[in-house]
């Protein structure tokens, strides 16, 4: 699948090491900028030095949720396009509390297929 997005930085977020890491050298791999990030804790001050135009989070972790931190980062970068991931249907409540607030994020359910991913990365914000 071509690459039209090519350069895009991508900050991930996933308390799960292997997924973040592997979705990070996918990326890499297809031309985007990629990099990984453990927990949520520090994801704000990442992204302010990172200056991602992709946040990818899990919305389920320790700690800080992937809710918490999209919404901490689209405060700090407005234009940042938000995808979470998540492979638990009690999620659809966090992303309601989001979107009441009014945020607007994308959601990919987990597995994450590294076709769907690219191909979401690929079009343009919803």
């Amino acid at each position: 699948m071509p690459n039209d997005r090519k350069g895009l930085r991508v900050l991930i977020v996933d308390d799960e090491h292997m997924i973040a890491s592997t979705l990070a050298q996918i990326l890499n791999a297809s031309g985007f900028e990629a990099k990984a990030l453990f927990s949520g804790e520090h994801a704000v001050p990442v992204a302010s030095e990172f200056q991602p135009d992709v946040l990818l989070t899990d919305v389920i972790m320790r700690g800080v949720s992937g809710i918490d931190v999209a919404m901490q980062i689209a405060e700090v970068l407005p234009a940042c396009r938000v995808i979470l991931f998540s492979g638990q249907a009690s999620t659809a409540d966090l992303l309601d509390r989001a979107k009441a607030q009014g945020y607007r994020f994308e959601m990919l359910a987990k597995p994450i297929h590294p076709r769907d991913l690219l191909s979401m990365l690929n079009r343009p914000e919803n």
